[in-house]
């Protein structure tokens, strides 16, 4: 048995320049590995367990069982999750990585036919990210530390993606995630969350990727006890994990 773990990463940033002709989004964005993990059993045999999340499938859609398929591996995997789901934290792309790592595969053209974050949770560390999330531009570490507030809401990435497109492509001129627009209109109930934040800690929080999960930088663990229903979890930047 092999475990492996699968760690969450933040979007400090994301530009959107443009969308190719067929449809996927051009981005320029700088991420983060946080020291928030999955933990991935590998072991001989075939089949899929999850825990921690019962709501998750285990069937041909999982990221889990598609990583395993474009490497042509078979195997038992025991997948506990810690990292919020529908947070916008790359929880199903860091288990793809995870995968393909231990697979022995670091091709980030077949990394991102399973996702577009899945290179930079392949590569890991702190990177400037391009093209569709193939591109990846290793940048210098920095020990930083954030507080990850993930309300209860499940914000679905393609979805806000064509809420972007449908608006016609707004800019957050005043933030730096041009996805937070989108975000906002398509799950009015962010904005609820953001503001009470704001409130709790005098800081502008910042929408991480397409949502819901919003952070500060800081340590700000006493929320916890203060916004009932979110998850809240402080997290530090991590290098590579091997």
């Amino acid at each position: 048995m092999t475990v492996v773990q699968a760690h969450a990463k933040l979007t400090l940033s994301l530009r959107i320049n443009g969308v190719r002709p067929d449809g996927y989004h051009l981005i320029d964005a700088e991420m983060v590995t946080l020291d928030v993990h999955d933990d991935l059993e590998i072991r001989s045999g075939d089949g899929l367990e999850i825990i921690g999340n019962p709501h998750l499938e285990i069937d041909d859609n999982n990221l889990v069982r598609k990583a395993l398929k474009v490497v042509g591996r078979q195997a038992h995997v025991t997948l506990t999750k810690r990292i919020p789901s529908g947070g916008g934290l790359g929880g199903g792309s860091a288990d793809a990585a995870a995968v393909l790592r231990w697979a022995g595969c670091a091709d980030l053209a077949l990394a991102v036919s399973l996702g577009a974050d899945v290179p930079f949770c392949l590569t890991q560390g702190r990177a400037r990210v391009t093209g569709i999330g193939e591109i990846i531009e290793p940048l210098d570490h920095v020990d930083r530390t954030f507080t990850l507030i993930t309300p209860p809401l499940h914000v679905s990435t393609p979805s806000v993606y064509a809420m972007w497109d449908r608006l016609g492509g707004p800019t957050n001129a005043n933030g730096v995630n041009d996805l937070e627009p989108a975000a906002l209109a398509f799950e009015p109930g962010l904005a609820m969350w953001r503001d009470k934040i704001v409130e709790t800690t005098g800081r502008i929080p910042v929408l991480a990727g397409s949502g819901a999960t919003w952070f500060v930088e800081g340590d700000f663990s006493y929320l916890a006890n203060q916004l009932t229903g979110a998850t809240v979890t402080v997290a530090r930047t991590v290098r590579k994990i091997r």
